[in-house]
């Protein structure tokens, strides 16, 4: 038979488990990120990621006026140069390393930014979801063992 504070400790740790496998095994999944900004006028906004070769890039920018710096690695895609109205870009990775995006509003109206940009993801977001496994099956197994032999001062 479980005792009130041990059902409750297997409940929490159980979750932490659910919880953490569930983001991790979405974070490896998942590694597509949906852009869907506004700039407003006489700002800036600025994509910043690492990509592996081979991975595909979609950006969109709508508005009347604006800037846009581009940089891929090695030999890829640079861009820096003025728009007005509507610009595209579709590239894919010729290499691993950093793109930097840097989008300026020059003109008179509100900028949307849209697009998918696939990046790789941080290892500290992998080893966060880790240590909230770790910590759910350490609840688990300190509940489990206070329901086996109650330890003094509890």
């Amino acid at each position: 038979m479980l005792t009130k504070r041990t059902a409750i400790g297997i409940c929490i740790g159980a979750l932490g488990i659910v919880l953490g496998s569930f983001f991790l095994i979405e974070s490896i999944i998942s590694n597509v990120n949906t852009v869907d900004d506004t700039v407003d006028i006489a700002k800036s906004d600025v994509f910043q990621f690492n990509a592996q070769k081979h991975f595909h890039e979609l950006l969109n920018v709508t508005g009347s006026s604006f800037h846009v710096t581009l940089q891929t690695p090695s030999n890829g895609l640079q861009v820096d140069k003025d728009f007005q109205n509507q610009v595209s870009f579709d590239w894919v990775s010729l290499q691993d390393g950093k793109h930097f995006i840097n989008i300026t509003n020059t003109g008179n109206s509100v900028l949307h930014v849209t697009g998918q940009l696939q990046a790789l993801q941080n290892p500290l977001i992998f080893m966060s979801h880790l240590i909230v496994i770790s910590s759910g099956i350490l609840i688990v197994g300190i509940s489990a063992a206070f329901s086996v032999r109650k330890p003094r001062g509890f």
